[in-house]
């Protein structure tokens, strides 16, 4: 998948007929998204300083994309299906992935981490049709769901059902293994919490040492205990509540709570500290167990 998902969003919806009508609007957010990419690429700090700068320049992205043109200009369409299309969530998917840069984060490996939106492994399972085919090409299982922010590497395996893994007794292929997993969500309701928590669920099946967060703009419910679920934490990234029913389409109101609330540089920060966390942990070491004193 893609390292730009909101670029991608932004140039599908130009060119869906039902936008037609925002096509020169969407060509404005374009061209705005070009410079805020712009902008954010050449910051020359490092660290905490970094992240508020690249904060900063989502805040003012985001107003122009979501307040300027959209809630201002926008069609009713457009309005009402921004969700669908992804153009306003999308823009997280693609900030989180500069924050995993050796300008902000210490100790990367060598190797190229995949990061961003991708199709990340759940889980593996062997379904034999009948004790014959234990001697044929072995049917893999392979369980898989969309992420809207990740880190890990892609997985390569091969199964046969002989030492020799002759060609027609063999299996092979591909996953992407996500060690970190986010959900990126505007507004963040009871239904979408327990749709997370069935996720993290079952990404930690195939990953038990793997971490999952929610990233939320707005919340639409009462704060939960997250250590009651698999879920690692909820971030708040904007510390407000979702505007009530009757405001959500008043103007006024849209721009005083981007204002009031913009996304908070000191969220983002507490979200990469436990990235940092992770990458700096050893995840799973048998021989220091006598030294630690547990097994984990």
């Amino acid at each position: 998948m893609s390292n730009t998902p909101h670029r991608e969003k932004l140039i599908a919806a130009i060119t869906n007929p039902k936008t037609k009508s925002d096509v020169d609007l969407l060509n404005e957010a374009l061209a705005a998204y070009e410079i805020w990419i712009s902008k954010s690429a050449n910051l020359t700090s490092t660290g905490e300083t970094r992240i508020q700068e690249l904060t900063f320049l989502l805040n003012e992205y985001k107003d122009y994309l979501e307040v300027e043109l959209i809630a201002e200009r926008g069609s009713d369409i457009l309005k009402r299906q921004k969700g669908q299309l992804k153009l306003d969530n999308s823009v997280m998917e693609e900030f989180l992935i500069h924050l995993v840069s050796p300008q902000i984060l210490r100790n990367l490996p060598a190797f190229e981490l995949k990061t961003g939106p991708q199709t990340a492994f759940m889980s593996l399972a062997f379904r034999p049709s009948s004790i014959t085919t234990l001697n044929e090409k072995p049917e893999i299982i392979i369980k898989v769901k969309d992420q809207d922010f990740t880190i890990g590497k892609e997985i390569y395996y091969k199964f046969s059902s002989e030492s020799g893994f002759s060609g027609h007794k063999t299996v092979d292929g591909k996953f992407y293994l996500a060690v970190l997993a986010a959900e990126c969500k505007i507004n963040y309701d009871k239904t979408m919490f327990q749709e997370c928590a069935g996720t993290a669920s079952r990404l930690k099946q195939g990953c038990p040492i793997a971490k999952y967060y929610a990233l939320v703009e707005y919340l639409d419910m009462q704060p939960e205990d997250t250590r009651l679920t698999e879920i690692d934490n909820v971030f708040l990234l904007r510390k407000a509540k979702r505007l009530p029913f009757e405001k959500r389409s008043v103007l006024s109101e849209v721009k005083a709570q981007h204002r009031d609330n913009p996304i908070s540089a000191e969220v983002i920060v507490k979200f990469t500290y436990e990235i940092q966390k992770f990458v700096d942990a050893i995840w799973y070491n048998p021989d220091e167990a006598l030294q630690r004193g547990s097994f984990v």
